[in-house]
């Protein structure tokens, strides 16, 4: 996919510029025609010799001493993406603002290509207010972005601001040029319900809600309007519409709100909820021999009932074989079905991997391997697509 796209690489001053030589051999490998620009705190932290032996091509620095008459714009047209990796807070600022300063920030002015930012710095500088509002802007002026994620930062510090990998950002490149979702709108459910007893306690389960979110975020990548409806706090792309529920009957209001082509149900939802809820925290001594249940409301079912439904995604987390995920495939008359079986090793609640057997209509099954649920939502994103639209 990349093979032969003209991609301008533009490296910032981070202490994760080093991560960028990497990135710029691996784009290189996959047949890239790369230009590099390097901004002045960039070389404070790596050579512009380093980026001319990886890509035979001395990195472009300056406005003005620049052997083209207009580098900047030479730079625009020429580029079919631009990578800004990494994407320090002040680049950031400078680009959502349309201060041309630098011969980065004039190019990304001059340019009609896609633009792909991967924010690096410390935790308490990405949450910043400031940071925050000048990201809502460049999404929508529509810029993507990567990352950041969380782990070891400079200093030895801990946190969320750390630039994406490599191979994340080659993945989040080579989906500005798959817009395969073609502006169709998913919703996808993610996490596990919260049924309260009282204000303190309440009926749930172990969902983590890292697969919908992944699935979520594949799907923005992959060109689709995505609503994520969620109990968990997870972060998810800022492309992402997130609506933040508790209850089961919250989800599926705000499910139910939503104009959908494609409806992904890998929430786990509660089937019952208390009868009865306590305005106040129930005492120890005051005693509760019992809890009256009643059944939550069917999410999937009121979906699958429209008269208009979309392409409907079920999920069933299991502790035993496939059999039972089969017969729910068909009584819930779902276009798929995805079973995993939560009592496997890699498998439960809150892994970063899933194995997963899909489940068609008719009740024919494919099992997939173990991988990470990165894969499997890129897996299954594939599937929905080809499944939905054979011809491409």
């Amino acid at each position: 996919m990349l093979n032969g796209r003209r991609v301008l690489l533009a490296v910032t001053g981070g202490v994760a510029a080093y991560k960028s030589a990497f990135l710029a051999r691996r784009l290189v490998e996959a047949g890239v025609d790369l230009e590099v620009i390097l901004t002045d705190s960039a070389t404070e932290f790596i050579g512009t010799q380093t980026f001319a032996a990886i890509t035979g091509r001395q990195p472009h620095r300056s406005l003005f001493e620049d052997e083209s008459v207009s580098p900047h714009t030479e730079l625009a047209r020429w580029s079919d993406a631009v990578v800004v990796a990494p994407a320090t807070a002040a680049t950031i600022a400078r680009i959502a603002n349309g201060v041309s300063s630098d011969l980065l920030t004039a190019t990304l002015l001059a340019t009609e290509a896609p633009v792909l930012l991967a924010p690096a710095m410390h935790t308490e500088m990405w949450e910043h207010v400031a940071t925050r509002r000048n990201i809502e802007t460049l999404v929508e002026d529509g810029y993507r972005l990567v990352g950041p994620e969380t782990g070891e930062l400079a200093g030895g510090d801990i946190g969320v601001g750390r630039v994406s990998e490599p191979e994340q950002i080659i993945e989040a490149l080579e989906a500005l040029f798959d817009q395969s979702g073609g502006g169709r709108r998913l919703v996808v459910t993610a996490g596990g319900t919260r049924e309260p007893i009282d204000p303190v306690r309440f009926l749930g389960n172990r969902s983590s809600g890292k697969m919908g979110h992944a699935i979520a975020d594949e799907a923005a990548r992959r060109g689709f309007h995505t609503t994520l409806v969620t109990t968990s706090d997870l972060p998810a792309l800022p492309s992402v519409k997130v609506v933040r529920v508790e209850t089961a009957a919250e989800m599926q209001s705000a499910v139910l709100e939503e104009e959908a082509d494609v409806a992904v149900f890998a929430a786990a939802v509660a089937d019952f909820r208390p009868a009865e809820v306590f305005g106040e925290k129930v005492a120890r001594a005051d005693g509760m021999s019992s809890i009256t249940l009643q059944s939550t409301p069917d999410i999937l079912a009121s979906v699958v009932g429209r008269q208009n439904r979309p392409f409907v995604v079920g999920f069933a987390a299991e502790t035993g074989g496939v059999e039972r995920a089969i017969e729910k495939a068909r009584a819930k008359k779902v276009d798929l079905l995805v079973y995993n079986n939560v009592s496997e090793p890699g498998s439960s609640f809150g892994s970063d991997t899933n194995e997963v057997v899909i489940i068609d209509s008719g009740g024919q099954t494919d099992p997939w391997p173990l991988m990470s649920k990165r894969e499997v939502a890129r897996k299954l994103v594939d599937l929905i697509l080809t499944t939905i639209d054979p011809q491409g």
